[in-house]
């Protein structure tokens, strides 16, 4: 007798439901579940354990690595928190309690004997989307019939993470087929955003996002091929990174599309700092990854500044700010925080902002969404089918709604690879400029299954450029008022325009921005936007 989906979904929650069930000291319920879950960590969790999960991941490395804080405290602390996100957000998919404190106390031990770090991450906690490969654990990746595949090894990116000291603890939510830009799944439900539980957390790594949002973790590890890391970080109000192909460890996780080399996924972290956005990054190509999986550049990690500086020591940097794609218009909140990044650091020497002219940004969306289902999305299709489990409306949107996905002829996939190359003339338009900033969506965090236009973050991915989106404040309606008598461009502009009927829906969401570079120049994006939050004082609002 084949097993119905719900019976598989419910065995599935089951085991997620007994991992939290090892948290000792056990939580306790939690009868209402708030529409905003930030506030309710301060009043189950002790002093220390606020302490130690509300602290940057590059302040723990630095108290892990001179004996001030134990692997084992530290581990102890995010486990509860994570399983305390959990029950908030719905954003796990099990714990690794046992493995997690095993693995902590060998730490513990090493750093005793030795007196030193194992390595740069020595101790940290680090949570990992559910469709990275971890030896002996399921890898759904969002659909309900693979629910018993198993990793038979880890992917690369944690056996590197794993030499480098890290603690694996928690596994996290991801959508059906991986391709929408929030979580949800017939395996687990919902996930929901931790500062409006009716708003979105974004996706595909949505999971990763609320969990960081709630800070149940400080660094995580998500995937990205239309904007799967920067959604969640935007709508969480932490920092995500979307690096160039090709840069970190990508073999050993589980999807569609195999192989597919005409958009290439990426694999990135999501953290609550920028800093552990760099050292994550660092570490994982300081590693010489390329030596174990060739198809990675050789590109060593570049520790000189990328920016241009003057005698006085001052940067000189040159930002092309891209308010509107000419397509979908962002809602108000996004071109305020824009607007005010942009008029600050007009003021700072040095730096030079000036406008930049989407090039037909309409065209890259066709380009890259006949390309994301080449086989007309029957891999999709199937491992949906297989378990009779229901489509997920932005399934749906994506594969049945999107009149460009077609199942390509060899001829049609090398004929819209080209139309791709010839798009990547794009980089002509830079000239002396050193970033983009732009929007990171077209709102912030959206309400459930609204999330329909990909282009703020997709067009990059066609164009294979790094890109880090950072918070900057809060959505605040009595400013951030609706435009009646704004009159949209098309039916996608219309739809987004009328998500902004009631602002007063979106109160507390975070407001986060995006810095777009040249491709392999990710150094040089992430140091400005360190220098541009140095120099401004971003973020601008409390997402603790």
């Amino acid at each position: 007798m084949t097993t119905s989906w719900e019976s598989i979904a419910q065995t599935a929650q089951h085991h997620r439901d007994a991992t939290l069930a090892q948290i000792n000291p056990p939580l306790p319920s939690i009868d209402t579940l708030p529409l905003n879950s930030t506030p309710v960590p301060r009043t189950v969790l002790t002093d220390s354990e606020l302490h130690i999960t509300e602290s940057a991941p590059e302040t723990l490395i630095s108290h892990l690595a001179s004996g001030t804080l134990t692997s084992t405290a530290v581990t102890s602390a995010f486990l509860r928190r994570a399983a305390l996100a959990q029950l908030l957000t719905n954003c796990v998919t099990e714990l690794l309690p046992p493995a997690a404190l095993a693995r902590a106390a060998f730490l513990d031990n090493y750093f005793r004997e030795h007196g030193k770090p194992i390595g740069p991450l020595h101790g940290l906690p680090v949570s990992v989307k559910e469709h990275i490969g971890m030896e002996g654990l399921t890898l759904d990746a969002g659909f309900v019939a693979w629910h018993d595949r198993v990793a038979e090894e880890n992917a690369h990116i944690l056996d590197v993470l794993w030499a480098a000291g890290a603690v694996f603890y928690v596994r996290t939510t991801q959508p059906q087929t991986l391709m929408h830009l929030e979580t949800d799944n017939n395996l687990y439900g919902v996930t929901v955003n931790p500062f409006n539980r009716n708003l979105s957390a974004g996706g595909s790594s949505g999971g990763e996002g609320a969990l960081l949002g709630m800070r149940g973790s400080c660094l995580g590890i998500g995937t990205d091929i239309g904007g799967s890391i920067r959604s969640p970080a935007a709508a969480n109000g932490i920092y995500g990174f979307r690096p160039t192909s090709y840069r970190l460890p990508v073999s050993g996780w589980s999807a569609t599309m195999q192989g597919a080399e005409h958009i290439v996924p990426v694999i990135g972290p999501l953290s609550t700092s920028l800093a552990g956005i760099a050292l994550f990054t660092k570490t994982l190509i300081d590693a010489q990854p390329w030596r174990r999986e060739p198809s990675l550049v050789p590109l060593p990690w570049n520790p000189h500044p990328q920016l241009a500086t003057l005698p006085s020591g001052t940067k000189v940097l040159k930002i092309g700010l891209l308010l509107d794609d000419g397509v979908v218009r962002p809602h108000p909140p996004v071109l305020r925080a824009l607007r005010s990044v942009a008029e600050k650091l007009a003021e700072v020497e040095g730096v030079q902002v000036v406008e930049w002219t989407p090039y037909r940004h309409e065209w890259a969306w066709t380009v890259i969404s006949s390309l994301y289902f080449a086989d007309g999305g029957r891999e999709e299709r199937d491992a949906i089918d297989a378990s009779g489990e229901p489509w997920r409306p932005l399934t749906t949107f994506i594969l049945k709604e999107n009149g460009n996905v077609k199942a390509l002829s060899v001829k049609e996939v090398w004929d819209w690879t080209w139309e791709r190359e010839k798009y990547r003339e794009y980089a002509r338009k830079w000239g002396d400029v050193d970033v983009i900033l732009c929007p990171a969506g077209p709102g912030v965090a959206l309400p459930h299954n609204c999330a329909r236009y990909w282009s703020y973050t997709s067009q990059w991915n066609l164009l294979d450029y790094p890109a880090v989106v950072a918070p900057v404040t809060k959505v605040d309606p009595a400013i951030d008022l609706a435009k009646p008598d704004y009159v949209p461009r098309n039916e996608q502009d219309e739809y987004n325009y009328q998500l902004y009927d009631e602002p007063q829906r979106y109160a507390n969401a975070p407001v986060s921005v995006q810095l777009v570079g040249r491709r392999y120049e990710d150094e040089k994006v992430l140091e400005a936007m360190a220098y541009i939050e140095e120099k401004i004082g971003l973020p601008w609002a409390e997402f603790v």
